[in-house]
């Protein structure tokens, strides 16, 4: 089992971190190529359930799910992609949890990742600008972060990452 998640939140944004015990490249590679591995399968906004959750990996890229129907619901873009340090990400989903492609209307997820000894990391994760989702905004901040939302997802990802022989 990983170490708690630690988080904290501003008027706008969410952080938080946590310490993993695997190396730099593998929480990089867990987190983005292996993303579908570790999401959770009802955290999905489709109609369909959620079969693949993706991050293209590049800038430009997109971040979606794809549905056990072949559907496609987008999340956002790939805004940065620096292997093994830097992911940055705009999320579009709005209040409900539902696309708004207009950029003007989403913040920023980014996530860090920072050597923290010989064979462990500290994964930092700043969810910014939730303002720019109008109407019901801090209700994001208050969903996000809780144990449902980043600090949650951030624990799985690391239970994942440390499972041996992955």
């Amino acid at each position: 089992m990983s170490a708690t998640p630690q988080t904290r939140t501003d008027d706008t944004s969410v952080y938080t971190s946590i310490h993993v015990k695997a190396s730099i490249e593998r929480c990089w590679k867990v987190f983005t190529e292996g993303f579908n591995s570790w999401w959770p399968r009802g955290h999905h906004i489709g109609k369909a359930d959620m079969q693949t959750a993706i991050i293209e990996p590049r800038a430009g890229g997109r971040w979606y799910e794809v549905g056990v129907d072949g559907s496609e619901c987008d999340w956002g873009r790939v805004l940065a992609y620096e292997p093994p340090r830097r992911l940055l990400l705009s999320w579009h989903l709005n209040g409900a949890f539902q696309f708004d492609p207009d950029p003007a209307h989403a913040s920023e997820l980014e996530i860090r990742f920072v050597e923290d000894g010989a064979r462990a990391t500290r994964v930092e994760l700043a969810h910014r600008h939730l303002d720019r989702h109008g109407g019901n905004w801090q209700e994001l901040v208050r969903g996000v972060s809780t144990g449902e939302g980043w600090p949650g997802l951030l624990g799985m990802f690391a239970d994942h990452a440390e499972l041996p022989g992955q």
